[in-house]
């Protein structure tokens, strides 16, 4: 196998050759993209980070999984919070200290190379609609990503609102996250007909605020929609997110690309 070597950005930027990075709640994964055709162009760089980490620790392993790919080009990070302007302003499931600081200047000189932040959901959804289930779409399509909490993304016609957030949206007098996020079915050993049941009460009350004409569910329960899809019991149609654990990677990526 060839030797990787380290290219200049414009080198990479001519090519729209991106390194996508996918902040979770319990790992960073990152890869190169090839923007203009949404594939992956390396085996997926994962680092796990079981307990809540410092915004130090969380640049080490940016900068570990750029170094990993000897990358200098430009970067796509997609954060689990609200991001505006490169600034967080909401980490849910993350430090709080998150909260305030420009990533893509932290990331940014701790990498050495171009970044572009955005909500971690908004980037599955970027992906989804340009190479995945939602391409071509001519409506309203709403995407839920569903793993440690419930990342939500919203487009009309192909153009994003970004950080909708509807992972908080109150059920019950709590966050709909502690009721269908993916980690809670395994916490709480619930049965995928009970989960399934909770994830279509949710889905109702998302229906009924936005009437997507397409819901598509992502992560990585997604791979398993055999499971629970028939629990779900909406008048929108319902499919899996076609890149499953990757959407994030290749979203920040292709957000990246499109960044002024």
């Amino acid at each position: 196998m060839a030797t990787a070597v380290a290219l200049t950005e414009s080198w990479y930027s001519s090519r729209m050759k991106i390194l996508g990075i996918d902040i979770g709640g319990s790992a960073l994964k990152g890869a190169p993209v090839d923007t203009k055709t949404g594939k992956l162009l390396g085996e997926r760089y994962r680092v796990e980070t079981p307990t809540r980490v410092s915004p130090k620790r969380m640049a080490e392993i940016v900068r570990e999984i750029a170094t990993h790919f000897k990358w200098r080009g430009p970067i796509g990070v997609g954060f689990p919070g609200v991001i505006q302007k490169g600034v967080v302003l909401t980490a849910a499931n993350l430090d709080k200290d998150f909260i305030g600081i420009n990533l893509e200047e932290f990331f940014g000189e701790a990498t050495g190379c171009r970044v572009h932040a955005l909500n971690d959901a908004d980037a599955a959804g970027v992906a989804e609609m340009r190479f995945g289930a939602g391409k071509d779409h001519p409506g309203v399509v709403l995407l839920l990503t569903l793993g440690t909490g419930v990342g939500s993304a919203l487009f009309y016609r192909g153009v994003l609102y970004p950080n909708t957030e509807l992972g908080h949206l109150p059920i019950r007098g709590r966050d709909a996250e502690k009721l269908v996020a993916a980690s809670v079915r395994k916490a709480k050993d619930l049965s995928w007909h009970v989960w399934g049941k909770h994830l279509d009460h949710y889905l109702a009350i998302l229906e009924a605020i936005l009437w997507p004409e397409l819901i598509i569910l992502g992560g990585g329960v997604s791979a398993k929609s055999d499971k629970f899809f028939k629990y779900l019991k909406r008048r929108t149609p319902i499919v899996p997110a076609e890149f499953l654990n990757e959407a994030g990677i290749v979203g920040a990526a292709l957000a990246m690309a499109e960044h002024k």
